[in-house]
């Protein structure tokens, strides 16, 4: 069954929190936050969210790892996980450079930060086994301590991680069939990107689907789009997302980050509920 989350732009914090628990009553799956370099914290909101909410699922989109120390992370995402009872997703990637990278001296280059994400994702995952724990990259050091390790998260094996791939660029669908999520996206032949069309969705999902027979993975993955639709018009809904829901999606993400976005826009068509179809 398909599920539905919404994605906030940035608001007032508090209003952020009121709309999430609004967002649960009115049936949405999960509620989503932006992770910029300089900004809200995520983590801070999605943790008051936590405890004011019971059923929704609680993420980022997305957190950039090669911005964020990896075990910090890693305590960040298990906390949360733990206070909202095992409803935290880790949703990853590169990130969009204009999100704050150069202004704070953050790694601009594709490739280095490809290498970081890859490597705090091991890292993240490999914390949230537990201890001892010991890493040796090409950026990241870590030895084994013996003092303050917090407890795991919640949810086993793991907290989902989603990650983006962006297509036809094997490399990067082969790191998010690894893990639990695709964040679909598209790229140019000149680096840049293109809107995700249903059959780029077919072609992803095949592809991740192959990938994992072969390497015998057989746990839950999610198929994850993002969009808009009206909250109304049933006949716009339904070509929307039907033919996403043909390719294989499991998850829409109702997301209003371009204007107009000011609070009783959100706050109406969280009110209107998730665009279900039928």
């Amino acid at each position: 069954m398909l599920k539905y989350g919404f994605v906030f732009p940035l608001l007032d914090v508090r209003k952020t929190v009121s709309l999430a628990v609004e967002a649960e009553s009115a049936g949405w799956d999960g509620v989503f936050v932006a992770d910029t370099a300089w900004g809200i914290d995520p983590w801070i909101i999605l943790s008051a969210i936590a405890v004011q909410t019971h059923r929704v699922r609680l993420g980022t989109m997305i957190t950039p790892v090669s911005r964020r120390r990896p075990w910090k992370l890693a305590s960040e995402t298990a906390t949360l996980d733990n206070l909202s009872n095992g409803r935290a997703v880790l949703s990853v990637g590169l990130g969009a450079l204009d999100s704050g990278f150069a202004e704070f001296g953050e790694v601009t280059d594709r490739k280095t930060r490809a290498e970081l994400l890859d490597e705090g994702l091991t890292i993240v995952t490999g914390l949230w086994r537990g201890q001892p724990f010991r890493f040796d990259g090409k950026h990241y050091h870590v030895k084994p301590l013996t003092f303050f390790a917090p407890p795991p998260p919640k949810q086993s094996p793991r907290i989902p991680i989603w990650v983006v791939g962006a297509w036809p660029h094997g490399k990067s669908l082969r790191r998010a069939a690894h893990y639990d999520g695709l964040l679909p996206a598209k790229m140019n032949p000149d680096g840049s990107f293109d809107d995700v069309k249903p059959d780029d969705i077919l072609a992803m999902t095949a592809f991740i689907r192959e990938f994992r027979e072969t390497k015998g993975i057989a746990t839950p993955f999610d198929i994850v789009s993002e969009g808009r639709t009206s909250g109304t018009d049933k006949g716009e809904i339904a070509s929307k997302i039907e033919p996403m829901i043909e390719g294989g999606i499991t998850w829409w993400l109702e997301s209003m980050w371009l204007a107009p976005n000011d609070e009783s826009d959100v706050a109406k068509r969280i009110r209107q509920g998730p665009p279900r179809i039928g």
